[in-house]
């Protein structure tokens, strides 16, 4: 029973060897189909730029808030973090050692302007007598020197009293400027000077931001002449501003350009621009970051792909071209701005060529693929 058992094994593996053969050679596997990837054709047309950059919003005037004399810090009369106007006293300084200056001002004073009406008599006396040889002319000139010298302290008295009012007015200490009233920096009973800073006082509304462009976006904006740009100098405000803040959403005002800076950045081949923004109800804060908009002008011709055909390695922009054989090639090209779902190539694409919008992973450079149109619509 065995030996039928083995026999008949060996029938079969002599049948499945007699299949598999022909003419003396193996049948080699069937080769893998071809990757299925997504190809997006190289358009072109004329698009707007939108220049997007990050910015610092900053106070329209950031007063630091320091006293002009010296004294102990005896009130605060403000609330931090609210708004003041400009005039209103945020802190008080002893003012009695100011107080006795100032008595002591008019004291010096009121002596001063009678030793300048007992000169004026004196002279008034010896005019007639010396006109009369009754007295020397010496004792006249003297008479008149001194009432000079009287009225000259009468005047130094005079300046001597409002310096000690200006120093008494001092001890108020006031804000500059309309605007928020920061935290204080010191206490009540600390000895200040010049050279504290008891807070600070920003105008927030309306509010500057600051963000830098490169020389590329500053010249496309700039020079005069190409559609969508102004002169600088003089129509820089027509160009708006949008600003989106941290948490994504859209400040609803749009802004306007002030300036730009009078030279690029030599490290950085960066030009600072600031801006302003309305802010009545307060909402911004110097120091807060957001992302600023504005159009840069115009490309004539651009040549656009989806930016997910782009691959970004290592500073090097690649992109997979699909050739009419349907073979894959790998290609470094040069990117220019992105404007909405689409990325600017400059230079490395022609037009109606094909990209690999979806699938570059499984597209090997020189093999064939098998491609379908981009699906831009569908979410990824």
């Amino acid at each position: 029973m065995m030996k039928q058992i083995s026999t008949g094994l060996a029938s079969a593996v002599l049948l499945l060897n007699a299949l598999g053969c022909s003419n003396g050679k193996v049948r080699a596997a069937a080769p893998p189909p071809p990757p299925l990837v997504e190809v997006a054709p190289v358009i072109q047309k004329d698009v707007p730029v939108q220049g997007e950059w990050i910015g610092t919003l900053e106070g329209y005037v950031n007063a630091q808030i320091s006293p002009q004399v010296n004294g102990y810090l005896i009130r605060q009369d403000y609330h931090e973090g609210a708004f003041v106007k400009k005039g209103q006293v945020l802190f008080e300084i002893d003012p009695r050692p100011f107080q006795a200056s100032l008595d002591q001002a008019k004291a010096q004073l009121a002596k001063a302007e009678a030793e300048r009406a007992n000169a004026q008599l004196n002279v008034k006396r010896d005019i007639p007598e010396a006109e009369a040889h009754a007295i020397p002319m010496s004792q006249l000139e003297s008479d008149t020197q001194s009432l000079l010298a009287a009225k000259a302290a009468v005047e130094a008295g005079q300046a001597a009293v409002e310096q000690a009012e200006l120093n008494l007015g001092y001890t108020k200490v006031v804000s500059l400027v309309d605007g928020i009233a920061g935290i204080n920096t010191v206490q009540v009973g600390n000895l200040v000077g010049p050279s504290t800073v008891l807070t600070a006082v920003s105008q927030v509304s309306p509010i500057k931001v600051y963000f830098p462009i490169s020389e590329r976006e500053y010249l496309r904006m700039a020079d005069g002449g190409g559609p969508g740009s102004v002169d600088f100098l003089t129509h820089a405000s027509r160009i708006p501003l949008q600003l989106t803040l941290a948490d994504g959403s859209a400040y609803p005002h749009p802004g306007r350009i002030i300036f730009a800076d009078r030279q690029v950045n030599t490290q950085t081949g960066t030009i600072q621009i600031v801006g302003e923004f309305p802010n009545s109800k307060n909402l911004l804060r110097p120091g807060q970051y957001a992302r600023i908009q504005t159009p840069t002008g115009n490309i004539t011709g651009a040549l656009l792909v989806p930016q997910a055909a782009v691959n970004q390695l290592q500073g090097t922009y690649q992109v997979t071209v699909i050739g009419t054989d349907n073979r894959a090639q790998l290609r470094t090209v040069e990117v220019g701005p992105r404007v909405g779902p689409l990325w600017v190539i400059t230079s490395g694409l022609k037009r109606g060529e094909r990209v690999v919008a979806a699938g570059a992973e499984k597209a090997r450079n020189g093999e064939l693929v098998n491609p379908t149109p981009y699906k831009e619509t569908e979410e990824r």
